[in-house]
């Protein structure tokens, strides 16, 4: 199925996901959602990060004045309120506000607790080609949220020393939402994120992430890079902010081939 400017319908949920802080999770949001969001699909971005950098990468954060953590809170609401258009033409973002960081507690001991956001992106999931969800850094009941309600989980691992310290337990997370509330979650894969080629360590860990996870690695490396710090706070990503930059050369090739997976 294609929509009207031919780009193909997609209808997916994919969740960026590493409980690790510092990996490139929110740069890999921001800038994945708008590359598909240039090709012309109808893209949201959601924030479920406490700290709410993908929201403010795009928004003035004293203008938020409903965000994720009320969409999954009040359902009474509609969830047209929680949404925000961007000035990049087909994206649109529910951001996200330090409350967030209370949502855990507020839905612990929930019969629906791990299906809450699941059950309120069906009211407007439709609207959308694909919803990209930042999650915080840690595998708790609000990264399990996201993952329950997606299609599929994309992991950023840094080629540092530690990169791979932690990733069983990412992995083991996935696996048990796919044994029972989502099985048909599948994991799109792992993209190498903040490399420097420069150094050897970090050419010696990019190999080992490659032999761990095989073909689920994609080819594009997103290298460490100034401009790709800098655009969000310009309030852009970086293909308005710096288009001729290595940052917007490598997402636009991981968006080519997140959607040939996809």
């Amino acid at each position: 199925m294609a929509t009207s400017n031919g780009t193909k319908k997609l209808n997916k949920v994919i969740a960026i996901a590493n409980q690790k802080g510092g990996v490139g999770k929110t740069t890999t949001a921001i800038n994945l959602a708008a590359a598909f969001a240039r090709r012309g699909n109808r893209v949201l971005l959601l924030d479920l990060d406490p700290q709410g950098n993908s929201s403010i990468s795009f928004l003035d954060s004293h203008a938020i004045e409903h965000s994720a953590y009320e969409l999954m809170t009040d359902g009474q609401s509609a969830a047209e309120i929680y949404i925000h258009p961007t000035a990049l033409e087909n994206l649109e973002v529910i951001p996200a506000r330090i409350n967030l960081a209370k949502l855990e507690a507020k839905l612990v001991g929930d019969f629906d607790a791990p299906f809450r956001l699941k059950d309120r992106l069906e009211s407007f999931r439709r609207k959308y080609d694909l919803i990209v969800i930042d999650t915080p850094p840690t595998l708790g009941l609000t990264t399990v949220n996201a993952l329950v309600a997606a299609t599929h989980v994309l992991i950023p691992i840094q080629s540092s020393y530690f990169a791979l310290e932690g990733t069983d337990d990412l992995l083991e997370t996935i696996e048990k939402v796919k044994a029972r509330p989502n099985p048909n979650l599948r994991l799109l894969g792992v993209v190498i994120t903040l490399h420097d080629r420069r150094t050897t360590l970090a050419r010696e860990v990019c190999g080992q992430i490659r032999e761990v996870f095989g073909e689920k690695t994609f080819e594009t490396v997103i290298t460490k890079s100034v401009r790709l710090e800098e655009a969000p706070a310009h309030k852009e990503s970086i293909f308005t902010f710096a288009p001729n930059s290595s940052g917007a050369n490598e997402y636009a090739q991981l968006c080519e081939e997140v959607m040939r997976r996809v």
